[in-house]
């Protein structure tokens, strides 16, 4: 499974680690994990889509393809959920936009914070409220 989580603690992160996984064991790799973090930290810190980051998550073809028209939104920009749907040719499949973003596991890599309600007001966010647009 491929993650990338918010949380307030890293007790409460791996609760949601461990809740998500239904079978297996989890295994701590800091050391492991350090160069993946980096490329995380530099795509955060504003380089863009990462091409050497590979993704890889499960996804439905429809989830597949709202994630990619997200990671094209440029940084400090917003789309409504609406807007999203009508890109990937669905206009009115905007509730089904959300579930997709709602279902992202790998925040900020896959931007799901730079959508937002019609109207550029605030909507549910998976790790809180969503609408600023700066990541």
């Amino acid at each position: 499974m491929a993650a990338v989580s918010l949380g307030d603690s890293e007790g409460a992160l791996e609760a949601g680690l461990r809740k998500g996984v239904s079978a297996g064991e989890i295994h701590r790799d800091d050391a492991g994990l350090q160069g993946w973090v980096g490329l995380v930290l530099d795509q955060l810190a504003g380089s863009g889509p990462r091409k050497d980051l590979p993704l890889d998550v499960q996804a439905t073809a429809f989830q597949h393809r709202v994630w990619q028209e997200l990671r094209a939104i440029p940084r400090g920009q917003t789309r409504s959920y609406s807007e999203v749907a009508r890109r990937i040719g669905r206009p009115r499949a905007a509730r089904a936009v959300a579930r997709a973003c709602a279902s992202n596991r790998v925040a900020l890599l896959v931007p799901c914070h730079r959508v937002v309600a019609t109207g550029g007001g605030l909507g549910g966010y998976r790790w809180g409220r969503s609408g600023n647009g700066r990541c």
